[in-house]
C-alpha cells in the first residue's frame, strides 16, 4: 500500500498553480473591491426601501388624518379642519415625496461614484 503522506508531484504542482492564480494581489484587490461595491449597492437599496416605507406610512397617516378632519369639519364647520385638509396634508405629502426622491437620487449617486473594482 502506498504511503498516504506522499502526494503526487503533479497534484502538488496543480494545487500550487491554482493557489498562485487566485491569491495574487490583483485578484485579491479586485475581489475585495467587488465585495465592497456589492455591500454599498445593498445598503443603497435598503435606504431606498426604507424611504419607500416612510412614504407609504406617511400616506397612510395623512389619509387617516384627512378622514378624521373631514368628519370633524362636516360636524363642526370649523375652518381649521378645512385649512388642515387643504394645506397641511398636501404639504406633508409633498415633503415625504421630496424625501423619497432625494434618497433615491443620493443612493444612485453614491453607487455610481463608488468604484466597482
Amino acid at each position: 500500500m502506498a504511503d498516504p503522506t506522499n502526494v503526487n508531484s503533479q497534484i502538488a504542482s496543480s494545487i500550487n498553480a491554482v493557489q498562485q492564480a487566485v491569491m495574487t494581489s490583483q485578484v485579491v484587490k479586485t475581489s475585495g473591491a467587488g465585495k465592497a461595491y456589492q455591500s454599498v449597492s445593498q445598503s443603497c437599496a435598503i435606504a431606498v426601501q426604507d424611504a419607500t416605507d416612510y412614504l407609504r406610512n406617511v400616506g397612510t397617516i395623512m389619509t387617516t388624518a384627512l378622514g378624521v378632519a373631514s368628519a370633524e369639519y362636516l360636524a363642526t364647520k370649523n375652518p381649521e379642519y378645512l385649512t388642515f385638509m387643504t394645506s397641511t396634508v398636501p404639504t406633508v405629502m409633498e415633503n415625504a415625496a421630496k424625501h423619497f426622491a432625494t434618497v433615491g437620487k443620493d443612493a444612485g449617486t453614491t453607487l455610481s461614484n463608488f468604484p466597482s473594482g
